[in-house]
């Protein structure tokens, strides 16, 4: 639902052929990182078996993650970040070999930036399920094939439990922070329900206490898109030729989604009516920049994401309801001990922001009351990725209050 990648940090613009020209060829099956691919900056830790909430196994997992800083000797000073649903593990750092983005956060983590890396040990796992290097769909199952759409039902709640079992190995016993946007701030929002005694201070940026009927119904489109598409084969269609697998349907999904995460005002203060070419799209076979605009970014989304690992996550996503089985949304959003900051988008079409008051007036203590604290944005619900400078003073505001 939220498009957390380096590209979705800097406001919309028309396409030039230049960028046409990148993207030729035919897009491969999977955009998937796959084992003998360039590792990056990626660091790797396995598991054994693990038992979601559906009660269906994984017989081993593993989970891709990066960090950054030193971890104190106290251990006390680890921050770990969440990414969203399309992000990874690659926060900061250059685009290369075995990362096909520049790092998504990197105004905000690194030396000196709001989540100071001189300061604090940054954490960032690729969530279960994902596709840049955790155990997900593409990944090799217990038929000795890739797992496809025999993947388990996987809730947020899953992808927190395996997060524990990184932590644990790591050795960390209590988070100095616990920081998501979008689906990331959902797994915060779990981290600090399920394991309260684990989250000294939380930030909350742009994510709902619910995913709700509107939001469920907005992504059941999108994935139909993808399981409509001839490509997808039913999830199995990793073998096939360039070219040859889902990535029409993979690429419809990300046209449709792109339209939740800006607002209608910066698509039409940037593109207004203006044509891609000299060619009238008024019959003519030409085309308005905004449609170049999106059908850019879904082709260029099919080339470093996998349609199957796309049903997983959206599907994680829909499950994302903190009262469940907790005595409804206000009781389990008052377990919460962390100090906590709560940010919402004053555009945010996707996820609005009372959302984020409801978020704000149950939790005992955060910084700014009953009230979230909302900035305002051009940029709709990327505005948590593209306002630095706004957001990076409120997480500084963060993680230099007292713990709770």
């Amino acid at each position: 639902m939220d498009w957390q990648t380096s590209e979705d940090t800097v406001p919309s613009a028309p396409v030039s052929e230049a960028d046409a020209r990148r993207l030729g060829g035919r897009p491969p099956a999977t955009g998937a990182w796959r084992d003998g691919d360039p590792a990056g900056d990626r660091r790797f830790a396995a598991f054994g078996a693990f038992t979601t909430e559906g009660g269906a196994t994984l017989p081993a997992y593993r989970l891709a993650f990066e960090t950054w800083g030193e971890l104190s000797p106290a251990r006390d000073n680890a921050v770990l970040v969440l990414h969203a649903l399309t992000g990874d593990s690659h926060v900061r750092g250059e685009g290369g070999p075995g990362h096909p983005t520049d790092g998504w956060w990197g105004d905000i983590v690194g030396p000196g930036a709001p989540i100071d890396t001189d300061r604090w040990f940054v954490i960032a796992p690729n969530m279960l399920g994902g596709c840049q290097g955790s155990t997900g769909a593409a990944s090799i199952g217990p038929r000795g094939a890739e797992w496809g759409a025999r993947f388990p039902y996987l809730t947020i709640r899953d992808q927190v439990e395996a997060q524990l079992r990184l932590v644990d190995a790591l050795g960390i016993e209590r988070f100095a922070g616990v920081i998501g946007g979008s689906m990331g701030g959902m797994h915060a929002l779990e981290w600090a329900i399920s394991h309260p005694e684990r989250v000294a201070r939380l930030g909350v940026l742009a994510a709902p206490p619910i995913v709700t009927a509107d939001q469920v119904a907005l992504n059941s489109a999108q994935l139909a898109a993808i399981r409509l598409d001839p490509g997808f084969e039913g999830g199995d269609y990793y073998d096939a030729a360039a070219g040859e697998g889902p990535h029409r349907g993979l690429a419809l999904a990300r046209r449709m989604a792109l339209l939740n995460y800006r607002s209608p005002e910066e698509l039409n203060l940037r593109f207004q009516r203006s044509w891609q070419s000299d060619v009238s799209p008024l019959g003519h076979g030409g085309r308005f920049a905004v449609e170049s605009y999106l059908d850019f970014h879904g082709n260029k989304f099919t080339r470093r994401f996998d349609a199957n690992a796309y049903v997983t996550l959206v599907e994680a996503m829909n499950s994302h309801d903190v009262g469940r089985d907790r005595g409804g949304v206000e009781e389990a959003l008052r377990r919460i001990t962390a100090t906590t900051l709560v940010l919402g988008i004053d555009s945010d079409r996707l996820f609005p922001v009372d959302g984020q008051h409801r978020i704000a007036r149950s939790i005992p203590r955060t910084l700014d009351g009953d009230r979230a604290v909302v900035i305002s944005s051009d940029f709709g619900h990327d505005g948590f990725l593209i306002e630095s400078d706004e957001v990076g003073g409120h997480l500084r505001r963060l993680l230099d209050a007292p713990a709770g």
